[in-house]
């Protein structure tokens, strides 16, 4: 597995990787759901629905596996976000994945939404084969917003401007496109193969699109890990160069999603 730098490491950021909890309300109401298309292929290709979700959050997907008919258990690091989530009627146990305890219990489909690049590519992927019964399915995805040049350039120079010691690995969400991930992926995928335990990964992509308002775009930028920790002055500024060019396109816009998802099945 190629060495990435240590900025190149998502994982090793724990202050961001723990912040999101800093207002969970905003967090639910304003991270979409995911495609309904991705939640019936998954639960279909399960052997069973003992589902277990790493960094479930607030539960956004976890509602949907739920709905979908699985019995959820979540592995949360953040206490404020494990509560949230826990109002849905989850249970979530709070750890990181790599400290977490199994104590014996083996999942039929080991999801993560939103979280799997917060954990370490190697032992969280030694894990996940640990926990997954034989022919079970390991899952984990993201949405890729594409919003349009001028609002993630505004971002992006206001971000560099008014947080310029922040780690190289923050700086770029959310992303502009989804090639951008493409890194990403390979890390994850690398980490699996020299993991062992499970099979070759599979890619799979569900395309579609949201409107937002100025508001709604500014109500759901401060739950990016770019945002999460920053100092409330700063995040204001942020907020106000990109809300001012959000304005000089008519105060909304289309932003094209692409939702990435990385399966294996246990062998």
């Amino acid at each position: 597995m190629p060495t990435l730098p240590s900025e190149r490491r998502p994982h090793r950021h724990r202050q961001a990787a723990e912040s999101f909890g800093v207002d969970v309300e905003r967090y639910d109401r304003t991270r979409p759901a995911y495609p309904p298309e991705l939640i019936d292929h998954l639960v279909a290709a399960a052997p069973g629905s003992e589902t277990l979700d790493i960094g479930i959050g607030t539960g956004i997907d976890a509602r949907q596996f739920q709905a979908a008919g699985c019995r959820v258990l979540g592995v949360e690091p953040d206490r404020r976000m494990a509560e949230f989530a826990r109002l849905s009627g989850v249970e979530v146990e709070v750890a990181t994945f790599e400290a977490w305890e199994p104590a014996g219990r083996r999942f039929d489909l080991l999801v993560s939404g939103q979280a799997w690049h917060w954990v370490d590519p190697i032992a969280g992927a030694v894990k996940a084969a640990e926990v997954l019964r034989p022919g079970g399915l390991w899952a984990v995805f993201w949405h890729v917003p594409e919003p349009p040049s001028q609002v993630g350039d505004a971002l992006m120079d206001a971000y560099r401007r008014h947080v310029p010691d922040a780690p190289d690995a923050l700086k770029n969400v959310p992303k502009q496109s989804s090639e951008a991930y493409g890194q990403l992926v390979t890390k994850i995928t690398d980490g699996l193969r020299e993991a062992g335990g499970l099979g070759e990964p599979e890619q799979r992509r569900y395309a579609w699109e949201k409107e937002y308002t100025r508001d709604e775009w500014l109500d759901q930028l401060p739950t990016f890990g770019s945002l999460t920790w920053v100092e409330p002055a700063p995040r204001n500024e942020i907020l106000a160069q990109v809300g001012a060019v959000i304005d000089g396109m008519g105060g909304r816009f289309t932003t094209p999603y692409t939702t990435m998802a990385i399966t294996a099945v246990r062998t």
